[in-house]
């Protein structure tokens, strides 16, 4: 089912140059998984990866996200759970105060307004309910990613979420290996080679939407080359190369837990 959806900011398991990426991705689904409960809400689920790890450990889950014949397909796997089609915000047909937890990972750094975004997830949560929120860390990111309206800082994601949950915002982000980083670092090296022809700088000067497709391309051949480089580091690559650490500083991913106040 991934590869009818994949991008390379969809990922798939049947490609395998996209092993880090997954790898890292899933880790955070399985942190996640630690703390769902009771009436889950999953705000972007993608092609469904969450689904795996969530559904044993909630009493309903819900999925909101704005494919249709992605949605159809997974509600047909999961008849007992609710699929909504919208884009967001707001989240529509949501009711105030619903949720026991709402998992959203990797979506708020594509959401053109996150105020409006984190006043949803605030809304829909229960008196003491709690928020997983995960999102790139810019100080790791490599180039312009034209699929993201904007990255934030660990200090900037903070700042943002204690707007809305203060004094109940947790921030730790997802840490990579020696292997991972040796990865992340050739992946630098490569990315470096690529921008020195845009001498112009037009990854910051054009709309974004007008880089997706060549971003697309240029990232697909660049995982690939990688893999070919070294495939045995890129292969041997599992969840197990990442960890929750307590100092996002030093993270690829924020990774951060909000707790709506009672």
């Amino acid at each position: 089912m991934e590869k009818m959806f994949k991008t390379s900011e969809v990922t798939s398991y049947e490609i395998a140059s996209d092993n880090v990426l997954n790898n890292r991705l899933f880790f955070a689904y399985k942190k996640a998984a630690e703390i769902v409960h009771g009436n889950l809400l999953e705000v972007g689920c993608g092609t469904g990866k969450g689904l795996t790890v969530f559904a044993d450990r909630c009493e309903h889950y819900t999925a909101i996200d704005k494919n249709t014949q992605l949605l159809n397909h997974l509600s047909k796997l999961y008849p007992r759970f609710t699929f909504i089609d919208c884009f967001i915000p707001p989240l529509q047909g949501i009711k105030d105060n619903d949720f026991d937890v709402v998992v959203t990972l990797q979506v708020i750094e594509h959401i053109e307004d996150d105020h409006a975004f984190l006043r949803e997830i605030r809304r829909v949560l229960k008196p003491g309910g709690k928020a997983i929120i995960s999102t790139p860390n810019i100080n790791y990111t490599l180039s312009r990613n034209p699929w993201h309206v904007r990255e934030y800082t660990p200090a900037q994601l903070k700042t943002l979420l204690e707007q809305y949950f203060p004094g109940r915002v947790e921030l730790k982000g997802v840490k990579g290996s020696e292997a991972v980083m040796k990865y992340h670092e050739q992946n630098r090296r490569s990315v470096q080679r690529i921008m020195r022809w845009d001498i112009f700088d037009l990854q910051h000067k054009l709309p974004r939407q007008v880089l997706q497709i060549p971003y697309d391309i240029l990232n697909r051949i660049n995982r690939n080359k990688l893999m070919h480089q070294d495939n045995e580091l890129v292969s041997n690559i599992s969840i197990k190369d990442f960890s929750l650490d307590s100092n996002p500083d030093v993270c690829l991913d924020l990774f951060a837990v909000v707790t709506k106040a009672t």
